[in-house]
């Protein structure tokens, strides 16, 4: 696996491209802004972009959305629970924040142990809520992209639209820990 990251807009939301080694596809996980950076690091790495993954629908991880598909021809996938955020202001935040954010519905609804992959590259989709309804962190061994369920030293705010402290806390306890 080969990976790329960066923090990306003035939230600093980290966008994370992922890619299979031997086949070079790729995908683009919560890209908050339509960086030249997502573009450039796929064109230079000779990556195709299988899929474009959302941990959650706030405004910072899916700003950049339909620019990337835009561009890549790739499908969005985010959890079915968080799916009403892509096209809400209201939800995804951006109405509280001075930006307006509403994106294109995704082409597909992730469910808990569902499986997003590129190439030989897959992750198993983990429903983690309590951030927004539908967060989801990816797993495969050695490797957890959490968004923001779970932070280094932290946890993800709960005072936006469908966030609950003891909802979160629950999914890191029963979903993150065992």
């Amino acid at each position: 696996m080969q990976l790329w990251y960066r923090a990306l807009g003035s939230f600093g939301a980290n966008c994370y491209i992922v890619a299979c080694e031997e086949t070079r596809q790729a995908l683009v996980i919560d890209p908050g802004v339509p960086d030249p950076w997502i573009q450039s690091c796929v064109t230079e790495n000779n990556l195709t972009v299988a899929g474009i993954v959302l941990t959650h629908g706030h405004l910072d991880h899916i700003g950049g959305v339909d620019w990337v598909k835009e561009w890549s021809g790739a499908p969005v996938a985010i959890h079915e629970d968080d799916a009403a955020y892509l096209t809400s202001p209201a939800l995804n935040g951006s109405l509280y924040f001075g930006t307006m954010v509403k994106a294109s519905p995704a082409d597909r609804l992730l469910r808990d142990g569902d499986e997003v992959q590129a190439g030989s590259l897959r992750f198993q989709v983990i429903h983690t809520p309590g951030h927004s309804p539908g967060g989801i962190c990816l797993y495969r061994p050695g490797h957890l992209f959490t968004g923001d369920t779970l932070f280094a030293g932290s946890i993800g705010r709960t005072d936006l639209a469908g966030g609950d402290y003891r909802t979160l806390i629950e999914s890191i306890k029963t979903r993150l820990l065992p």
